[in-house]
């Protein structure tokens, strides 16, 4: 008998405790969750499962075809170019930016919103932004998928820690009675296959793995260090009067230093947790044995260092960033 995960998804196997699925013989016909989950929920104990990624396109690009309502979850922390691929999905599409609640409560929603608009150009159904922890506009949330939706199957897709199970936990309480929870975790690639969860007689919801993007700071990253990059509560920005010759480092991650000749202003939005400070860029060499990536940019925009932190750069500069191998750095016009 094939039994899978409610937690992750994986079909439940007895074999080997590495892969997924596993579970002890003795508890395969009672259990609901694997041993990886199960130890995720209640001991925070996260056991890396490494998946082929060719997999997870397999169910992305399956997705992509199909004419179906497609839920897109996207982390307002790591918006860019990537947004457009929502425009090659055949069914209907409803962007949802999650963690806004993350960005400091005087960034309006409105001015978000036209950003977005403004700057990706996409082929969407509606977008709407959701608090999962706050319950913020599920309301919504779920009259446009009445209204929107082909048939009883809703598709939930996005990068890994978007935010897609905690939704649908979120959904699960307040729109059903059933008592099965999604494993979350702040880890990438806790999702390891589709799942579906029926709401009732008239709505399915699937999860889906996480894409997984190798350019994510997060990606390979250990545990102990994701936990202190994730914010988990409003980041309080942190602004730097840069003079010449000044530099500043993201914790053990990443150095900015600024070689232009005017004084400029930078605003750093990081986790809390992430210790920021102002350093001499002639007499510390810290972390200057990362990658280096050189920028000259235009005045008001953001340089992102995807899955660390954005920089909200005032005036015309010339920085370079350093940063571990294989870390996209890009530059976008200011979010906020």
């Amino acid at each position: 008998m094939t039994k899978k995960c409610v937690g992750c998804g994986a079909v439940f196997q007895t074999s080997e405790i590495n892969k997924p699925g596993f579970v002890e013989k003795e508890n395969f016909e009672k259990s609901l969750v694997c041993q990886r989950c199960f130890k995720i929920k209640h001991y925070g104990d996260y056991q890396i499962i490494k998946k082929d990624k060719k997999d997870y396109k397999k169910i992305f690009d399956e997705i992509k075809s199909k004419n179906e309502l497609i839920l897109f979850l996207c982390d307002i922390l790591t918006l860019d170019e990537s947004l457009k691929e929502l425009n090659n999905f055949k069914g209907r599409v409803i962007l949802v930016i999650t963690k806004k609640d993350l960005l400091p409560k005087s960034v309006k929603e409105n001015k978000l919103l036209n950003y977005i608009k403004n700057n990706y150009n996409l082929d969407v159904v509606s977008i709407l932004f959701v608090s999962s922890v706050k319950n913020y506009n599920l309301d919504v949330l779920m009259g446009l998928i009445y209204k929107y939706k082909k048939s009883n199957k809703v598709y939930l897709v996005g990068n890994t820690n978007a935010g897609k199970s905690t939704l649908i936990n979120a959904i699960i309480k307040s729109y059903s009675e059933k008592n099965s929870l999604i494993t979350t975790s702040i880890l990438p690639a806790t999702t390891l296959d589709v799942i579906e969860i029926k709401l009732n007689d008239k709505i399915t919801l699937i999860d889906t793995p996480g894409i997984v993007s190798e350019d994510n700071f997060l990606s390979d990253e250990e545990a102990k260090n994701v936990k202190i990059i994730t914010p988990k509560v409003e980041i309080k920005p942190i602004t730097f009067q840069m003079k010449p010759n000044q530099s500043i480092i993201i914790g053990n991650f990443a150095r900015i230093d600024y070689l232009s000749s005017h004084n400029n202003s930078f605003t750093l939005y990081v986790a809390n947790k992430v210790a920021v400070k102002r350093i001499n860029l002639n007499t510390n060499n810290s972390l200057r044995n990362l990658t280096k990536h050189t920028f000259s940019i235009k005045e008001r925009s953001d340089v992102v260092i995807n899955g660390l932190c954005f920089c909200k750069i005032v005036s015309e500069a010339n920085i370079n960033i350093y940063v571990k191998d294989n870390v996209k750095v890009f530059i976008r016009p200011n979010l906020i």
